[in-house]
């Protein structure tokens, strides 16, 4: 007797990501970082010197997202000082921070949510950004 695969889509994944979170509009996000929040921005390098920074975010990139924020990893940042820590992830556009918040979540960081929209809506909202001139063209950022 064989059961059954229970199959699920990306977005069937990410709905029930979201459904976990309250994700936080790019102002509601300014505002929890301004009360001491984590800003997490786990965009790649390539994709923040295209699009620019948010400053003062800690940069984190994805493959070792919970590695650095688990309060219980030896690969910690200083930051990560235990699971009542409110962390705010950033990404381009409001998909892969939802499921990176998600599973911040599933480690314990029960305060872990999302910006919607990503950094896209951060910056058509008019918040803090660096790197890219007004007007679009891209720029290195780092060396």
């Amino acid at each position: 007797m064989t059961a059954a695969v229970r199959r699920r889509t990306i977005d069937d994944v990410l709905a029930e990501a979201r459904a976990r979170l309250h994700r936080l509009t790019p102002h509601e996000a300014w505002a929890a970082v301004e009360r001491g929040a984590l800003l997490v921005d786990i965009r790649p390098a390539a994709q923040r010197a295209a699009e620019g920074e948010v400053p003062d975010a800690v940069v984190i990139e994805r493959n070792v997202l919970e590695w650095r924020l688990d309060p219980a990893s030896a690969h910690r940042i200083p930051e990560a000082t235990g699971y009542d820590v409110e962390v705010v992830v950033l990404c381009s556009e409001g998909y892969t921070s939802s499921l990176a918040a998600a599973s911040l979540a599933d480690l314990g960081l029960h305060r872990a949510t999302d910006v919607d929209g990503g950094f896209s809506a951060w910056r058509a909202a008019g918040l803090p950004t660096a790197g890219v001139p007004v007007g679009g063209t891209a720029r290195t950022v780092h060396a």
